[in-house]
């Protein structure tokens, strides 16, 4: 059985240096966003932080599973 040399090797190709660099590229701008995401939302969170005063009353009316819940729970200080 004779081998055969694979001759369509190229370091351009996809699978050479310019697909390094584009999955390179894909990760880093993956990255920027959820970092830029993540920013944003604690800007917005320390600007619009929860009213705790809901939570400071009688909590022995609180059940299991009750839509009341609502009452005892942190509200958006809107």
């Amino acid at each position: 059985m004779a081998v055969t040399e694979n001759t369509n090797r190229g370091v351009f190709t996809l699978s050479g240096v310019t697909g390094m660099l584009i999955a390179t590229a894909l990760l880093l701008t993956i990255a920027f966003v959820l970092t830029a995401w993540a920013i944003n939302v604690q800007q917005g969170s320390a600007s619009n932080f929860y009213d705790p005063a809901p939570i400071t009353g009688n909590l022995d009316n609180v059940k299991a599973n009750s839509k009341d819940n609502t009452n005892f729970a942190f509200q958006d200080a809107k």
